[in-house]
């Protein structure tokens, strides 16, 4: 992975967090109800707008009784209406929507693309909202009490190891919906979204299986959860259906954020033969990047994120899942007072979930390949194929 991409991504991420303060508000408009503060219980970093937002109020509030003053007895007749609009908009109870991740935002990946839902849930909907990175279960349950003793409207779990946390907490706070992503319980105020990373990844896997010289190819994940499992087994159905000669070398660094883990793991595959290499492993994915581009002898699929950016010279194409859409889809929901829980299914047919092919690498693919995978992609988004079928 290039230095620079890493430093940019990084850098665009810590803008976004960092305590921007009244002067470079004055400069950042777009982001200055953004702001980043620590609990002074838990001692924990969060993501919130609600220090700006009250700011912003206040100042208002000012500005207005400045200019009533100012304007002398010839504006009686606005004063009214000027009181009345403040204590309307005082009174008005804001859409407030959180997220917790079990990684860092800063991972072009998993964590990265939910945070971007989380802003555009801001930015499209008004909405007030907050962020925390929690690592392990009682963490989750923790955060999860805590955005629902403060009457939050929406909180997203972004994994399925959030699923428990969630059915144990939701009863106690009725008037906050809980989702958890890849995530399949549904309660009375709990809901799961189940993304078809399956579909997208078996096309991959017939890239994978075209492209490898070698007839290795490699997986490797951050834990051993479920939809990973799946998604690599698509992948390895893909590889096989158009090169059944295809070995797959499966390996699991037991966490998400380790970079050199994931480096070191790579270069013990590309050790064994292993020339395309399909990494669902987050921040500790980079490390992926970073064998391949070091060695010269793999080339790698992205994941959950569009990653064509961060090697695009070793990089054949990234599995994506639009979180940004799949999470406003919900919002929309839950502030409208439409949303009922239950297990969201999205996938090809809607789009949230597509290969995306890298335009840097596309000339390396050969024509016949790129055909077979858009006449599978059709396939899957008319419902006719399941690549979890073995």
């Amino acid at each position: 992975m290039r230095s620079s991409d890493t430093h940019e991504a990084i850098s665009i991420d810590e803008i976004r967090l960092i305590d921007v303060g009244p002067t470079s508000c004055q400069h950042h408009t777009m982001r200055c109800n953004t702001r980043t503060y620590i609990d002074t219980v838990s001692g924990k970093q969060r993501f919130s707008t609600a220090f700006h937002t009250r700011r912003a109020a206040f100042l208002l509030s000012c500005s207005a009784l400045f200019l009533a003053t100012a304007c002398g007895s010839g504006r009686d007749d606005s004063r009214p209406k000027t009181s009345a609009a403040r204590t309307e908009s005082a009174t008005a109870d804001p859409f407030r929507v959180a997220l917790l991740t079990p990684g860092p935002i800063s991972d072009q990946s998993w964590n990265g693309g939910a945070y971007q839902g989380l802003v555009r849930v801001r930015d499209s909907l008004g909405a007030t909202v907050s962020h925390i990175q929690t690592k392990t279960p009682a963490e989750f349950e923790e955060q999860f009490r805590q955005y629902g003793a403060q009457n939050y409207d929406l909180v997203f779990g972004h994994g399925f190891e959030f699923q428990d946390a969630a059915l144990r907490v939701a009863p106690d706070y009725p008037r906050t919906t809980y989702v958890v992503t890849s995530g399949s319980s549904v309660g009375a105020n709990v809901a799961g979204i189940e993304f078809a990373f399956a579909d997208a990844s078996y096309l991959a896997g017939m890239l994978a299986g075209t492209m490898t010289k070698t007839n290795v190819i490699g997986v490797i994940g951050g834990t051993e959860l479920p939809p990973v499992k799946e998604s690599f087994a698509a992948f390895a159905r893909g590889a096989k259906a158009v090169n059944p000669k295809t070995t797959v070398l499966t390996s699991y660094l037991g966490n998400w954020d380790d970079v050199s883990a994931g480096r070191e793991q790579a270069l013990a595959q590309i050790g064994r033969g292993a020339d395309v290499i399909f990494q669902n492993a987050d921040a500790a994915g980079l490390g992926v990047f970073q064998a391949a581009r070091e060695t010269k002898k793999a080339l790698v699929v992205g994941s959950n994120s569009n990653q064509n950016a961060v090697a695009p010279d070793i990089t054949i194409a990234s599995v994506v899942i639009d979180l940004p859409h799949a999470f406003l889809t919900v919002a929309r929901e839950v502030k409208s007072k439409t949303f009922k829980p239950r297990l969201i299914r999205l996938g090809s047919e809607s789009d949230v979930v597509t290969l995306v092919i890298n335009p840097a690498f596309q000339s390396h693919i050969p024509p016949a390949a790129m055909r077979a995978v858009d006449s599978v992609r059709r396939e899957l988004a008319a419902g006719r194929f399941d690549p979890r079928a073995p």
